[in-house]
Parts: C-alpha cells; sequence; structure tokens
C-alpha cells in the first residue's frame, strides 16, 4: 500500500549508522550495489540516491521497487513515499490525499519525525500529527466515514517523515531482513544438504554481509538424484536474495568415501563422515579465498551435533565453523525456512538418512575417531575438492 503519487522509495537501515564514517560509506555503497542489482534481477527501474542513514529510490514503480528494496539484506524496513515541500500545509495536503485513496475504514492514526534544526521548520512532530489528524479526519468525513482516532493500534497509520527540505508521506514501513549489506565480509564455504538446516544457516550469514560458496557432497547412492535436486533448489532460492553475487554449487563426488565409511565402520561413520566434510570445505576454502565454513548444525539435534561430537568434528579443520543455529530449537528453524522460501524444496524425502548407523555413538572421543577413521582420509577429501564439479546459478 502507498500513496497514490509515490514517487520514491525510502530504504533504511539499521547498524550502518553507527559506524566509522569510513566503514558507513563503504557499506552504504555495497547497499546501493546490491538494491541496484536486486531492481535489474526483477526487471525494475530506478535511480539510486544516497543520504547519510537513508537510501532512495526513484521510481514510478513503487510498490515493485518497495519489494525489492525489502529482500535486500541490509535493510530494515522500506516505505513508498510522496515527496512534498517541507511545510506543513504540503504536508496536511498529500496526508488527505492519501486518506481519501487508501482509508479502508476503522480507526486511523499519524505518526510524524522531523529531523534537522529547530529553526528549519516553524512546527514540531506534535504540530504535524495533530494539524495532519485534522486533515486525515475530514478527509474521512467526505468519503462518508466515521472518523476516530487510535494512537495505539490504529487500523490505518499514515508516516511522516520531515526534514529540512522535503517531507515524506507515506502508509506503510515493510520490513527488510536487516543485518548487513552482503559483500561486506569476506566469504565463507557453505555445507549445504538441502536439508532445513543448512539453507537457514547460509541465510543467515548472508544477512550478516557474508558471501557463502555452497558446497553439496554428493553421497553417491545414500543420497541420489532428489537428494542433489532440492540442494540446488534451496541455493537457487538463496540466490534469489543475492544478484549480483556469485552462488555457484560446487557438488562434491563422495560416493565412494560413503560407501566405504558405510561397510567399514559402525557407530562413528557419521562422525568421520562430517570430518570428511568440514575437510573438504577447508580445502575449497583455501583455494577460493575464503576465511570459515558455516554448517545447519544445532546442540543437540543429531547424533552427530552433540557438544562432545562437535568437538571431535570441529578437530578436523582449523578454519572457524559458524553454526548460526546452535541454540535453535528445530521449530524455530523450520519455521524460519519457511519464511525464506527454502522449506518446501528441503522437505522432499531423499532417503539419505541410510548413511546413519543403528546406533551411533553419541559421547565421541577425538582418539577414538581418529583410530577408527581411514588414514588416508583427508588426502581422499582434497582430492574431492579438487575435482568438484560446479553449476551455475542463476539469481
Amino acid at each position: 500500500m502507498h500513496p497514490p503519487d509515490a514517487d520514491s522509495v525510502l530504504v533504511r537501515h539499521g547498524e550502518l549508522g553507527v559506524k566509522s564514517d569510513q566503514v558507513r560509506r563503504k557499506m552504504e555503497d555495497q547497499l546501493a550495489d546490491n538494491i541496484r542489482a536486486m531492481l535489474d534481477a526483477r526487471a525494475l527501474s530506478g535511480d539510486i540516491e544516497q543520504r547519510r542513514n537513508r537510501l532512495f529510490v526513484h521510481t514510478d514503480q513503487p510498490e515493485d521497487v518497495t519489494a525489492a528494496a525489502a529482500d535486500t539484506f541490509g535493510v530494515t524496513s522500506a516505505s513508498a513515499v510522496t515527496t512534498v515541500d517541507s511545510t506543513l500545509s504540503a504536508i496536511k495536503d498529500a496526508l488527505a490525499v492519501t486518506a481519501r485513496e487508501q482509508y479502508d475504514g476503522g480507526t486511523f492514526a499519524v505518526s510524524a519525525r522531523r529531523a534537522g534544526p529547530a529553526e528549519a521548520h516553524p512546527f514540531s512532530s506534535t504540530d504535524i500529527e495533530s494539524d495532519g489528524g485534522t486533515a486525515v479526519w475530514e478527509a474521512i468525513e467526505e468519503l462518508g466515514g466515521e472518523p476516530a482516532v487510535d494512537l495505539d493500534n490504529p487500523d490505518f497509520e499514515l508516516f511522516v517523515e520531515c526534514r529540512a527540505d522535503e517531507a515524506y508521506v507515506f502508509c506503510e514501513k515493510r520490513p527488510g531482513p536487516g543485518g548487513l549489506p552482503l559483500g561486506t565480509q569476506r566469504p565463507v564455504v557453505a555445507l549445504v544438504s538441502g536439508g532445513i538446516d543448512s539453507p537457514v544457516a547460509a541465510w543467515k550469514l548472508m544477512k550478516r554481509g557474508t558471501p557463502v560458496l555452497p558446497v553439496y557432497v554428493d553421497l553417491g547412492d545414500y543420497g541420489g538424484p532428489d537428494h542433489r535436486a532440492r540442494a540446488v533448489s534451496t541455493i537457487e532460492t538463496l540466490a534469489s536474495y543475492a544478484p549480483g553475487h556469485d552462488l555457484s554449487l560446487s557438488v562434491i563426488d563422495a560416493g565412494d568415501v560413503v560407501t566405504d565409511l558405510s561397510q567399514n565402520l559402525g557407530s562413528l561413520r557419521m562422525l568421520v563422515l562430517r570430518r570428511f566434510m568440514l575437510a573438504v570445505a577447508e580445502a575449497i576454502a583455501h583455494e577460493c579465498d575464503a576465511v570459515g565454513i558455516v554448517t545447519g548444525e544445532a546442540i543437540g539435534q543429531k547424533s552427530s551435533q552433540t557438544s562432545a561430537n562437535i568437538a571431535v568434528t570441529d578437530a578436523a579443520t582449523t578454519l572457524p565453523v559458524y553454526r548460526p543455529n546452535l541454540t535453535v530449537d528445530k521449530s524455530e528453524i523450520t519455521n524460519h525456512a519457511r519464511t525464506i522460501g527454502t522449506f518446501d524444496d528441503s522437505t522432499i524425502d531423499t532417503g539419505c538418512n541410510r548413511v546413519a548407523p543403528s546406533h551411533p555413538e553419541t559421547n565421541a572421543s577425538l582418539e577414538a575417531v581418529r583410530a577408527a577413521e581411514p588414514d588416508d582420509l583427508f588426502e581422499r577429501a582434497k582430492v574431492c575438492a579438487q575435482d568438484r564439479a560446479v553449476i551455475p546459478i542463476e539469481s
């Protein structure tokens, strides 16, 4: 919903405003580039103007551009706005026009924020709310309605941001993902199975400005084409949040390794497999100048994810392993997957649970795992990383 003559989209960000001027400018430049890429990916037009703590997209497609901005990492909210002179009369007129077009019943409120030196305006934010509220009240009466004000929980709310030279009138603040602009941090390798957890974990790192290099470990006969297909689909969904950034999927042919582990190891097989995967991810990270690894693991969710077993698997790599789901309940992760759009593909039944032993170890020691795993496990991981196939992903 937007004013009938909306001419721009006001884009807000959060943490960038507390950075040093040099860092803030770089992050705002990256955010502008990311929004521009998002518009291009959706065949939308708009001119981006950068101002301190705000970006504006001047466009004749305000609804679609608002939606695009609100899907961009680093954006806290976006609003399609009508730009008017920063006079009380111009603001009141814009509020009345918007109310006549968008009001459809119930209570209303006007919320205003005035910025700039006190001498910039002969009125306060309270004056805007009071006089603007009167203008909206009269507009509703013209429509034949019975206006009523509710400042706490209105059915219809109009907003005003008044600055020294311009004012902006709008109907909604569409929430964005927040975080930092993608590309403001160094990249990490994302181990993505295509299940519910790992795409959510990768998305959370992306929200913090960190590009991800997705890696899928193909389990061979223990996975199958559906297992790979869901991984590709979930990465395609993640890529829709990151146009302009390469999310090509590295596919590791680990069928022979998984078969060997399944045939020769008992209760420790999943831990050895996890160590192999981390070794693969580290080899790719070193080659691609990535600085860490992200996984979807949460403490205690699976046998390989107990606190003891995570300590054992982490010993396979010298890189930091990021686990943004570490303390999150499964229901929360599942709801997050629904929100970002990866849930449906992630829940395709692929039968990969056949890899897990009937009675997995939940409290392993590093010494026992090292004694059980093949001597050439990490060499095979390096070879598999070098021989990986790369699937281009469209954003």
